[in-house]
């Protein structure tokens, strides 16, 4: 029973860590801006930064199982 929210968790945050990179990958190779307003390699090493956390934290979350 206590398995389910760490399963849930490290899914939502797992998927999202890898939605992040995707988007910010795409939108680099494409020359588009990542965040507007933001120098862009401050903006895509922050955006990296925050996908492979979130990415961490879902195989963390995972871990506990």
């Amino acid at each position: 029973m206590e398995s389910g929210p760490a399963i849930f968790a490290g899914t939502a945050f797992a998927l999202f860590g890898g939605a992040l990179l995707l988007w910010t990958t795409v939108r680099v190779r494409h020359g588009e801006p990542v965040v507007l307003g933001v120098a862009p390699r401050a903006a895509a090493a922050l955006t990296g930064l925050a996908g492979v956390l979130f990415l961490l934290l879902g195989v963390w979350c995972f871990g506990r199982i």
